[in-house]
């Protein structure tokens, strides 16, 4: 059901180069019965998905490093971020997304995933929604060395890192990663891991 106090009056494309910029004005009808007229600007980059990749003989977890221009921009030194292997969905929906991502990132295939809840990262400015996923995974589903693909400008590490240790890299700020620090502190307030 839509928001009756809401009014969106215009929409106006300010990017569309990589993703959609758009300029959103509406009318807003607020508590005292005034209508105030409002603009703000939505990032548009689709839907995502996210999964943790979990194994409880090793007490391991799979993460992926890479290069992210945001973060360097705003003082990450190296540009560099751990992360929780993650892709948008396209057009697939948020369990085959995870799929294809985890297998086309960390080498792992994986045909089973459970997912966890859903949340809006940034919606201040981004109307992405981003799926959360688990599963546990073991040496046999490594088909291949993962890392991206070329033509998508990927160039990613995977790690496989003790779940301690995880926890200890958000602790002093290598992870840095919203999703990342989701994931891990679910398995830790589930006591997966």
């Amino acid at each position: 059901m839509k928001n009756p106090n809401i009014t969106l009056l215009n929409t106006e494309i300010l990017s569309d180069n990589w993703y959609t910029l758009n300029k959103v004005t509406y009318s807003v009808l607020k508590k005292d019965g005034t209508t105030e007229t409002q603009s703000r600007e939505a990032y548009d980059r689709g839907n995502g998905a996210v999964i943790l990749l979990y194994n409880t003989d090793s007490n391991t977890v799979i993460l992926t490093r890479q290069f992210r221009l945001p973060t360097y921009i705003n003082g990450n030194s190296t540009g560099m971020l751990i992360e929780a292997c993650a892709g948008l969905l396209d057009n697939d929906n948020p369990e085959d997304c995870i799929k294809r991502e985890t297998e086309e990132e960390t080498g792992y295939k994986i045909s089973k995933v459970e997912k966890i809840f859903e949340a809006y990262m940034s919606p201040g400015s981004v109307t992405e929604i981003l799926y959360f996923f688990i599963t546990e995974y073991s040496n046999e589903m490594k088909i291949n060395d993962g890392g991206g693909l070329a033509e998508e400008g990927e160039n990613i590490e995977v790690l496989e890192l003790s779940f301690e240790e995880s926890l200890k890299m958000i602790d002093i700020g290598e992870i840095k990663d919203a999703k990342t620090i989701m994931l891990l502190q679910h398995l830790r307030i589930k006591g997966i891991l």
